[in-house]
This record gives structure tokens, sequence and C-alpha cells, in this order.
């Protein structure tokens, strides 16, 4: 599953603010944008709301950019 998102880094709270007009999901994150700390913040943190390891979850496109292209690995039962 591939899934749009916005990050908003150097936020007050890791939150998960909701859709917006073009799809994407939104995000705040507290990690600032360097040296990749936002990326993996991200990652850590769908993880843990989605409740999926972590390696399921990849950046495909955006990882230097505020708009990402994830990729989801989740298994339906």
């Amino acid at each position: 599953m591939k899934i749009s998102v916005k990050v908003i880094p150097k936020s007050s709270q890791n939150k998960i603010i909701g859709n917006i007009k073009d799809g994407s999901i939104k995000v705040k994150l507290t990690a600032p944008p360097v040296d990749g700390a936002a990326n993996k913040a991200l990652i850590v943190f769908l993880s843990k709301e989605l409740k999926i390891p972590k390696s399921k979850i990849q950046i495909l496109k955006g990882e230097g950019s505020k708009n990402k292209i994830l990729s989801l690995d989740i298994e339906k039962p």
C-alpha cells in the first residue's frame, strides 16, 4: 500500500492531524529535518500508530522533502 504524507518537523508533539485536500496525510513530528532525523522519527511514529514493524515502512520518494510517498507492507488477513 502506498500513502502520501506531508511532514511538519519541529512541532511540539508527534501527531497525525488528518487528511489534506490532495489526499495526503499530515503528520507533525518533534524531530528536526536534519540528517534524516525526521524521516527516522516518521517511520518509528507510524510503526507505533499503525502497529506494524518499522521494517514494513519504507520511504519511496521525498527523503529530503516535506512531501513523501511511503510504502506500507500491511498483510491482509
